[in-house]
């Protein structure tokens, strides 16, 4: 037995026209040639040909389940529902009189007994009023995209007249940097002398203070080894000092210290400066005879030292401890500028100059000439600058003129903006076009989830979503990354945020720059016409 149920295709042009199609319950209207009465039915998957009377028996012969669109008897079937006054629906064929209503117009249900109510006029309006309103927000985002391309167009024009400002202004700085450069080098040329002149005088005058020095050292030494005064450094008085032994076997002969004596005996003042040349490296006074030379250390006042630093350095309770990988990313963003070089360690010259006391300040006329070329480069140094920052400036403005805001440049007003959600644990930060990053609510490190990579959308729509990508590092996983999906608003707003894969965001960014232009509501959204 075959089911027929009555439908009507209602066609509105100007005047309401009903036309009545009759067909097999179940089977939607763009269906119906293939179930004609008066033939045999064919499944629709061509498997089998059989008598039209068996369409709807209630028994399932064709594999597709094309023959029972009607009742629950083939698993694999669906039932049309017509559902006038809302949206026609599919569903399984096994819901067919399960006594639970599907379909909003009750037709599922026909051989049940379930009490079902026709709410499809009701869904029909509820949809109405929403895409109502849908449509409204539509219509007004559309309105600010308009004015957001003609902001873009003027913008965009205003850039290049920008650029071309900028341009030419860079030819005029890269004129006075060369100039003031020959004017820095012309400086910088008597200075150099001046300054290499005065050094040189200094380090003349250094060597007189250290001669002076050295032979005051001697002529105390003298005295001190001249045991009994009589103007003489004899071998025995050279002996007392082992210090002097030549070859440090532990054993100063007689021999050896007449060797260093210039083979006499002894010798007077004037005799002793050969000797001096040779033993002042080695020579320990008496006064400072239980005093290790400088840089020397016994071994346990180094083990000591060593167990003092630790201690400090690391107390029990400051014990320090890994620091997070956050910390380490920031610590390896460090600039460059803010790294410090470890201290160095004072050098023999500068302990010279410290003995020596401070080189002497440059003379009038120098320090003239030193102040005439610190000028020039300073003049130079700033004009350097201003060139830098004008061509940064020139990179920015093209970079803005040749970037991809949309077919319009209606995205262009997100440029250099940026959007916050707070969740109930962290705050979400969107800046369009640069980066995406995630900060817990109460305190904490900030975490890049992407920075810009490109529009990702589908062919036909594509800048309805955002990628941006090489974000931070997730633990033992992939670098972080975010999918901003553009949906149509009145305001610029993030609307949510979700991490549906470990370390792949999802974002909900609404903006007048996606809507597109409404057509009239009724032609949109025809009313429904199939019965």
């Amino acid at each position: 037995m075959v089911i027929f149920g009555h439908f009507v295709l209602l066609v509105l042009i100007g005047g309401a026209m009903t036309v009545e199609v009759q067909r097999p319950r179940g089977v939607p209207l763009s269906k119906r040639q293939f179930y004609e009465e008066d033939k045999p039915f064919t499944c629709l998957d061509g498997s089998r040909t059989i008598p039209f009377d068996r369409v709807n028996d209630d028994y399932c012969d064709c594999l597709d389940g094309s023959d029972e669109p009607g009742t629950a008897a083939c698993p694999n079937g669906n039932f049309h529902c017509t559902n006038a006054g809302f949206r026609p629906a599919f569903i399984p064929s096994s819901r067919v009189n399960d006594g639970i209503c599907d379909c909003c117009d009750t037709t599922d249900e026909y051989n049940s007994g379930a009490n079902c109510q026709n709410t499809c006029r009701e869904l029909g309006r509820k949809e109405k009023e929403e895409l109502q309103k849908i449509a409204e927000i539509a219509k007004e985002g559309f309105m600010f995209k308009k004015q957001l391309i003609q902001e873009a167009k003027q913008g965009l024009e205003e850039k290049k007249t920008k650029l071309g400002d900028v341009q030419n202004s860079k030819k005029d700085l890269e004129a006075n940097v060369e100039a003031l450069r020959t004017v820095k080098e012309t400086a910088e040329q008597p200075e150099k002398v001046a300054k290499e002149r005065h050094l040189k005088a200094w380090e003349e005058q250094k060597a007189v203070i250290r001669m002076e020095k050295d032979k005051a050292r001697m002529v105390e030494v003298f005295l001190e080894l001249d045991d009994d005064a009589d103007g003489f450094v004899s071998v025995a008085e050279l002996q007392s000092h082992s210090e002097l032994d030549p070859d440090s076997d532990g054993s100063f002969t007689e021999a050896e210290a007449q060797g260093l004596l210039g083979g006499v005996d002894k010798l007077e003042t004037v005799a002793f400066e050969t000797v001096w040349n040779n033993i002042k490296e080695k020579y320990v006074s008496e006064s400072n005879a239980d005093v290790p030379p400088p840089g020397e250390t016994t071994q346990e006042e180094t083990r000591d030292a060593v167990s003092d630093n630790d201690s400090e350095n690391y107390p029990d309770e400051d014990i320090p401890e890994e620091e997070d990988d956050e910390d380490e990313d920031e610590d390896d963003d460090m600039d460059e500028g803010d790294y410090k070089a470890p201290p160095v360690s004072q050098t023999d010259d500068k302990k010279d100059d410290d003995e020596e006391g401070p080189m002497p300040p440059y003379d009038q006329e120098t320090q003239a000439l030193i102040d005439a070329a610190q000028k020039a480069r300073d003049e130079f140094n700033e004009a350097e600058k201003a060139l830098r920052e004008v061509e940064d400036q020139i990179r920015n403005l093209e970079k803005e003129i040749s970037f991809d805001f949309g077919p319009s440049s209606e995205f262009a007003y997100l440029y250099s903006q940026c959007y916050e959600l707070t969740t109930g644990e962290y705050v979400y930060r969107l800046c369009p076009f640069n980066r995406v990053s995630q900060k817990p609510k109460f305190g904490g490190s900030e975490t890049n989830l992407g920075t810009w990579g490109k529009w990702a959308g589908p062919e036909d729509n594509i800048y309805s979503v955002m990628k941006y990508e090489h974000g931070t590092g997730c633990w033992q996983g992939p670098n972080r990354s975010t999918t901003v999906k553009l949906t149509c608003g009145k305001e610029t707003v993030v609307t949510s945020t979700s991490e549906p894969s470990r370390c792949e965001y999802l974002m909900e960014f609404t903006s007048p720059a996606i809507c597109q232009e409404p057509s009239s509501f009724d032609s949109a959204h025809p009313p429904h016409g199939e019965l």
